[in-house]
């Protein structure tokens, strides 16, 4: 008997260890540091959408939080990826194997974002995009270690394609970037604009460096398409507004649909020359009293309004340190199943929540750009047409062909 006792408590205590071992080992951080790796453009076409905004909102959020989680220091390092994807892939794997960083932002390019998410996979890290746009992110290309939060080219194409559509602008011409981006953009806008109805007279892909879209929009104007689609993004989409208003593409009858195109986008054209835009975004400045507080201590940084890239990369970077607290580790998949556990309420978002396919669900909103006698102020740029549920503004899971997609 004293045997068998004492033979229950030698277990009991060994069980007692490994609770204890795994308990230690659950609420470590992995060098004693939680490093954020802001990877994006800080030089080149796209640095307006991301770039300076994207450091400045990553850091903000960090110094929120405290500057520690679970005791430990959170620690920033930027790099610029040049828009080169070699490049990018280089700087993430160096920051994985060398410099031990848990989790890549930002990731503007979705060339970029589709191969750093696949790597962020095979390292175990994390991924969370808001730069970036195009869909397959949670579609074929989705991860168990990759997050899609602030937008993406199905939500623009739902919300400005069934605007327009709706508006009775039925036929369409693409100039289209010819990068991931541009490709998805065009995909899903071309869907939407077939499934109600709508014709695609035809497209035209041009470089993503080019900057001279003369040739380009002339082909454009001769199709006679109600709608001039523009499936780009950053310098290369403002200059050609600027030159179809020179053609006068829109004095002629045809509309002009930018469809995606930011607030800095805007500032940059001008009321005159933006006016009567239709664009889809996932957050406006002047939005509610929440939006305005933010983006008043944003603007106080580098003094321009925020746009949906630069809220989403700090709600995001709370919502990981929230999971890092709530998981008790920075380990990849525990801190991923906690930010999909967990909802998200804050001023980006209400109610938003990461499904099983990294996609973060929330309400998107179509608005049109103001004439120059209807703003207020500077920054005072849009008039809200439509608020898209959550629900309705992403690919429904059912037809998602993410293996992690649960459609029962």
């Amino acid at each position: 008997m004293k045997l068998r006792i004492g033979s229950v408590l030698v277990a009991s205590a060994a069980i007692l260890m490994v609770s204890g071992g795994a308990g230690a080992q659950t609420a470590a951080i992995s060098g004693d540091v939680v490093k954020i790796g802001v990877l994006t453009d800080m030089s080149g076409q796209f640095s307006h959408e991301s770039g300076e905004g994207a450091v400045t909102a990553v850091k903000m959020a960090v110094e929120d939080f405290g500057g520690k989680v679970l005791g430990k220091p959170i620690e920033v390092v930027v790099a610029d990826h040049q828009n080169k994807p070699d490049t990018a892939s280089a700087l993430a794997r160096k920051w994985f194997d060398v410099d031990r960083v848990d989790m890549v932002a930002n990731l503007i390019n979705s060339s970029i974002a589709l191969s750093v998410s696949q790597l962020a996979k095979e390292k175990n890290r994390i991924a969370i995009i808001n730069g970036s746009g195009a869909s397959r992110l949670t579609n074929d290309s989705c991860t168990p270690n990759s997050i899609h939060y602030a937008y993406d080219t199905y939500a623009l194409a739902r919300g400005t394609g069934s605007a327009l559509m709706h508006a009775g602008e039925k036929s369409w011409y693409f100039l289209t970037a010819d990068y991931a981006f541009g490709h998805a953009l065009e995909a899903d806008t071309a869907a939407v604009v077939k499934g109600l109805g709508g014709e695609i007279v035809g497209s035209t892909r041009y470089p993503v460096e080019t900057f001279d879209q003369s040739s380009f929009l002339l082909q454009a104007q001769a199709s006679k398409a109600k709608v001039v689609a523009l499936a780009g993004s950053g310098n290369v989409l403002v200059n050609a507004i600027k030159s179809a208003q020179e053609f006068g593409i829109q004095k002629g009858g045809q509309t002009l649909a930018g469809l995606l195109v930011w607030i800095t986008d805007v500032k940059s054209l001008g009321l005159s020359t933006a006016q009567g835009l239709i664009l889809t975004d996932a957050f406006y400045w002047d939005r509610d009293d929440q939006t305005r507080a933010w983006s008043k201590r944003f603007y106080e940084r580098i003094k321009r309004m925020p746009h949906m890239g630069d809220a989403g990369d700090y709600s995001s970077t709370i919502h990981y340190l929230k999971a890092i607290e709530a998981a008790g580790t920075d380990e990849a998949l525990a801190v991923m199943a906690k930010m999909r556990e967990m909802p998200i309420n804050d001023f980006f978002a209400k109610n938003g929540r990461i499904r099983e396919d990294g996609r973060m669900v929330h309400d998107m909103y179509v608005y049109e750009v103001k004439k120059p006698s209807e703003s207020k102020g500077d920054w005072d740029f849009y008039k809200l047409r439509e608020v898209i549920p959550g629900d309705q503004a992403f690919r429904p899971l059912k037809d998602s062909v993410c293996p992690l997609a649960k459609k029962g």
